[in-house]
């Protein structure tokens, strides 16, 4: 078959991406600024997924950015992320009503 070269690619891949950083740095890291590289790493790296995803979910990006717009400001409020992903919802639906009318 010829799925199972994809798979092995698959697995190999994925294992060195988890082993390499356990060979290469064995000693405790030092350096303030890779640290702090490190440290913000999967706020980074979430942030990149999540932002495009935000504005084309709706399809349309007026309804996007009120949903946006509305979970920034509750998250900034420090809302629990429930209350940040409802009224974010509730936003881009009521938006997505209510922008035909204007």
């Amino acid at each position: 078959m010829k799925l199972y070269p994809y798979l092995l690619i698959m697995a190999l891949v994925t294992y060195l991406i988890r082993m390499l950083p356990l060979a290469f740095f064995r000693k405790k890291i030092t350096s303030p600024f890779l640290l702090g590289v490190l440290h913000y790493m999967p706020y980074a790296v979430l942030g990149t997924m999540t932002i495009p995803a935000i504005f084309s979910s709706t399809g349309d990006p007026v309804s996007a950015i009120a949903g946006f717009l509305a979970a920034l400001l509750m998250g900034l409020r420090r809302r629990s992320l429930i209350e940040v992903a409802l009224v974010a919802t509730a936003a881009a639906y009521l938006s997505s009503l209510l922008l035909p009318l204007l």
